[in-house]
């Protein structure tokens, strides 16, 4: 694995980024039908994301963040906000997600009469908006739905806001108390029993920096972001009126640095804060509609949803979850593991990454084409969301028919994968 990590990363040091669509027949694609109740992707957008507790948005509140990414996907479809079904939120931390999701709504000038509500599947939360989203218009509740993932982990994580009471009854199984892991402790738990060794979570976590600085420098990341202006307060306690256009993650990094670094979670373990997402603040939001609502409006489709999977795995390493779940959203898809021209696989840990890229043999170069959460930063509910802009913009950038995956692990034991395509442009 190691090797094929740096002859990817060599070839990124010297080349842009290419579609590897250039190249590839997609004729073994199914031949799916255009069908009018198809659920389709009309609009995605995000925040940049930001350092949390002390990035550009550790003054902003969430509701802030939501309205943003909510007036840019209305704005990029042109509908008339009273014409939406539902709005859908992901998020983990914030016990007052439905009320933030409501502020959001009334700040981004989608009436009262719309009805919103927020849902928590740990790091699949943003996923699983969209996909509730999906499944309410499939089943002819409402034709045209918002979804959308938020987290500001600077006013949450860690806090007592985040806390919960444990039942006393979870020490009664190992499995209940598998559980309970903190996160990198089942990242270690990864590394030790599928054998994935430092040196390989290093170099997967400097590839992702890589790819993702220099999808950066050639504005790739552009189509998906909405600026987003605000104020930070600094230690002093003033203000000042900044607008983020950028991810705050990305730096530059070296296989030197990343080995200097100690274990973050066990003495003498692997995970480091290299090597491991960020904590991070941001959101992003999808607009959801039928096929036919949306050629009703002459709106193009940015993606096609074909399937989605969630399943079950070991809570002691809940990182595997990716590996279970993929496999479970392509049979349901018809496709093969090759048959994939981007997989957007969460970075939680670089342990968990590689395993679940070398479990599937997924080709490496298909794997998170402009970096992930080690270098993008991880903001828990929002992630699954801010996945769909990532894959559906640089799919539409390629030009090509094509398919990708969005999938991640899930904290007590799970994963999530959905299956897009991408119908090529007319």
């Amino acid at each position: 694995m190691a090797d094929r990590l740096n002859t990817v990363f060599g070839h990124l040091r010297n080349q842009t980024v290419k579609s590897e669509l250039e190249v590839r027949n997609t004729a073994a694609l199914p031949n799916w039908l255009n069908k009018p109740d198809d659920i389709v992707i009309v609009a995605a957008r995000r925040t940049p994301i930001a350092k949390a507790k002390r990035g550009s948005f550790k003054d902003t509140l969430n509701d802030d963040l939501l309205a943003a990414v909510f007036k840019a996907v209305i704005s990029d479809s042109k509908i008339n906000p009273e014409d939406i079904g539902d709005i859908c939120v992901g998020c983990v931390l914030d016990k007052q997600a439905a009320t933030v999701a409501r502020l959001a709504q009334f700040y981004s000038g989608i009436p009262e009469d719309v009805p919103v509500y927020s849902t928590n599947r740990q790091c699949s939360s943003g996923l699983q908006a969209v996909m509730n989203v999906a499944g309410n218009i499939r089943n002819g509740a409402y034709s045209i739905g918002l979804a959308g993932g938020v987290e500001s982990m600077t006013r949450q994580y860690g806090s007592s806001a985040a806390g919960f009471e444990v039942n006393p009854r979870v020490g009664d199984l190992q499995v209940t108390q598998d559980v309970l892991l903190p996160m990198g402790i089942t990242s270690e738990n990864v590394a030790a029993k599928y054998g994935v060794t430092r040196k390989e979570q290093d170099e997967f976590a400097l590839l992702s920096q890589q790819k993702a600085m220099q999808a950066a420098k050639q504005g790739l990341f552009d189509a998906e972001i909405i600026p987003v202006t605000t104020t930070v307060t600094d230690k002093n306690g003033d203000e000042r009126t900044v607008t983020v256009s950028k991810d705050e993650g990305i730096r530059p990094t070296t296989i030197e640095g990343l080995t200097k670094l100690k274990p973050a979670f066990k003495e003498n373990g692997t995970t480091t804060a290299g090597n491991s997402s960020q904590v991070s603040d941001g959101a992003a939001a999808v607009l959801v509609m039928t096929r036919q609502e949306a050629a009703r409006r002459s709106l193009p489709i940015l993606g096609v949803i074909r399937s989605y999977a969630v399943k079950g795995c070991p809570p002691d390493v809940m990182g595997i979850g990716p590996a279970v779940a993929i496999p479970l959203a392509l049979e349901k898809a018809g496709l093969t593991v090759n048959d994939i021209d981007i997989y957007e696989i969460n970075e939680a840990f670089a342990s968990q990454a590689v395993y679940c890229v070398k479990k599937l043999g997924i080709p490496i170069e298909r794997v998170n084409p402009k970096g992930g959460a080690i270098a993008l930063g991880h903001p828990l509910g929002c992630t699954g969301a801010r996945q769909f802009s990532t894959l559906l913009h640089e799919l539409k950038r390629r030009g090509k028919r094509s398919c990708g995956v969005i999938s991640m692990c899930m904290g007590t034991g799970m994963g999530a994968a959905a299956v897009l395509e991408y119908p090529g442009q007319a």
